[in-house]
């Protein structure tokens, strides 16, 4: 009994230690990669044309921003698609009066959903009125860098085994806390996974959803986005990879994010987002000996995330018992301090390559300790909240709600 609750305490603290090596060496040889290869922009004459798909539910309060961005992109041949997924506020009109206000400057197309049937029905809707043989998803609070268009054809045309590639969120609400945590974990974590995973693997886990441009070629392939599950852009994913296209990430496409800012908010995304990983190796599991080995590696992990999920849980317990009815507490101060020196070099370099485009300050790096606890205890609960969720209710499928964006 003693060896196995030592392999588990090393397990739990030596997990997130691994994995904090790896992503930091991907990330480091993504980079140098990326400056000794440089990719250059598209010419004019070289833009194809694109349809930019905006799906929303009750967005009064961040489409116009949205629109507004959309409008100051360097690129030329572009038309908007609009999709109001059933709103109950003023939505759908304010994509009229949006219509009608940059009607001289801007192609944008309106289309009224009249059942509220999730994000990926919206997006369904909109691939058969867009008329570009290159398609891309944005959130209604996404806002585009200029160049981010441009950035995601240029590799996307690139190599035409790419059926999609995504780009790289950044957060923009940072008025509390829990804003200012999540944007060292979207430039500390989730940017450099996606590099590690691209350098090393050859492929990525999910694109993100706020952000992502398609072949429609592609996305006919797979019959587009599957309304029946919770996370449209993971799922997708994973249907172009067993079609054999191959799916790209780009940190240079830079998108502009809004993130919850209460805790219940954050914790159902996550949740969200967990369980569409669940949903993955639920509906992949002939990968794990068909897939190409990269792709092998990424189920994998997901396996072992999950379990290391359930293995902390148990240890959590473990140590409350010991604590309160034993009196006493035995942690390995030494494996602590290697995962916060870790997670501060990984976070430094996290820091060092967004911080012109992040906008990021000096002292964001005192937050480095509560970030580390913050990830992975959120990680832990959204975990373990997704796989109740999923034994509970297998078949749940997606509709929109209000989320929780810190407007």
């Amino acid at each position: 009994m003693i060896w196995f609750t030592n392999l588990s305490t090393a397990f739990v603290v030596g997990y997130p230690i691994f994995v904090s090596i790896i992503w930091i060496s991907g990330c480091l040889f993504s980079a140098m990669l990326r400056r000794h290869h440089p990719r250059p922009l598209l010419a004019a004459h070289q833009e194809p044309f694109v349809s930019i798909l905006v799906p929303a539910h009750n967005e009064t309060a961040t489409l116009r921003e949205a629109v507004q961005s959309l409008a100051g992109l360097d690129y030329q041949q572009y038309e908007i698609i609009l999709i109001d997924d059933c709103s109950d506020d003023q939505t759908l009109r304010l994509m009229y009066d949006l219509q009608a206000e940059w009607k001289t400057t801007l192609s944008i197309k309106v289309v009224s959903l009249p059942v509220n049937q999730g994000k990926a029905n919206a997006l369904n809707q909109g691939l058969v009125a867009a008329q570009g043989d290159y398609l891309i998803a944005i959130d209604a609070d996404s806002l585009l860098a200029p160049d981010a268009v441009n950035q995601l054809m240029a590799t996307l045309m690139g190599n035409p085994q790419y059926g999609a590639v995504t780009g790289k969120p950044v957060v923009r609400n940072r008025s509390n806390l829990l804003g200012r945590l999540q944007l060292l974990e979207y430039v500390g974590v989730i940017d450099l996974i996606k590099q590690a995973q691209a350098y090393l693997t050859g492929n990525i886990t999910t694109v993100s959803g706020v952000i992502v441009a398609f072949r429609r070629t592609a996305l006919t392939s797979v019959g587009g986005w599957n309304p029946a599950v919770m996370t449209e852009d993971i799922d997708i994913t994973w249907r172009l990879y067993r079609q054999g296209w191959r799916v790209a990430y780009d940190p240079r496409a830079i998108c502009w994010i809004l993130v919850p800012e209460r805790l219940r908010g954050l914790i159902k995304q996550r949740q969200r987002w967990s369980r569409g990983g669940l949903e993955v190796l639920v509906t992949n599991w002939r990968g794990f000996y068909q897939n190409p080995w990269g792709q092998r590696f990424l189920l994998l992990e997901t396996v072992i995330s999950n379990l290391w999920a359930l293995m902390t849980a148990i240890s959590i317990l473990t140590y409350a018992i010991k604590l309160f009815f034993l009196h006493g507490l035995a942690l390995d101060g030494n494996l602590l301090i290697v995962l916060l020196t870790l997670s501060g070099i990984q976070f430094g370099i996290g820091f060092c390559s967004s911080q012109a485009t992040a906008r990021l300050a000096g002292p964001e790096l005192l937050l480095v300790p509560v970030y580390v606890l913050y990830y992975w205890m959120v990680n832990l609960v959204s975990c373990l909240a997704a796989i109740g969720s999923y034994v509970i209710d297998p078949q749940r499928r997606g509709t929109w709600r209000s989320p929780d964006r810190g407007v």
